[in-house]
């Protein structure tokens, strides 16, 4: 079992994850993040997460996510545009399609449910 502990979002170390190139419709985003919690089925999972100004395309899980720096627009194809910056809090639905335009380097912290 994992103990309870903190964390300072705002300058937490992260690792880079490459996107899918098929992913990115402009500019030359970078992502970078940490898991910092996963349940021992998987299923619920904890973390950071990091992406530098650019356009990129995703598929979302069940996610609550809370954005630190930065912003960005969300929009859901067939829903709603999330314009987020700091201190908003944003959920998104699993299967989602998402076109993020990230407007700069946008940090958030969020709890996904696969």
């Amino acid at each position: 079992m994992t103990p309870s502990f903190s964390l300072h979002i705002a300058d937490a170390d992260l690792e880079p994850e490459p996107l899918d190139p098929g992913q990115i419709v402009s500019g030359v985003p970078e992502v970078s993040g940490k898991v910092v919690w996963e349940s021992p089925d998987g299923r619920q999972v904890r973390g950071i997460w990091q992406i530098t100004p650019g356009v990129v395309t995703d598929t979302e899980a069940d996610e609550l996510f809370v954005v630190i720096s930065g912003s960005a627009t969300v929009e859901v194809e067939g829903g709603a545009t999330l314009r987020v910056g700091p201190g908003d809090m944003a959920v998104l639905r699993a299967g989602d399609r998402t076109t993020w335009t990230v407007h700069e380097t946008l940090r958030k912290a969020y709890a996904i449910s696969l």
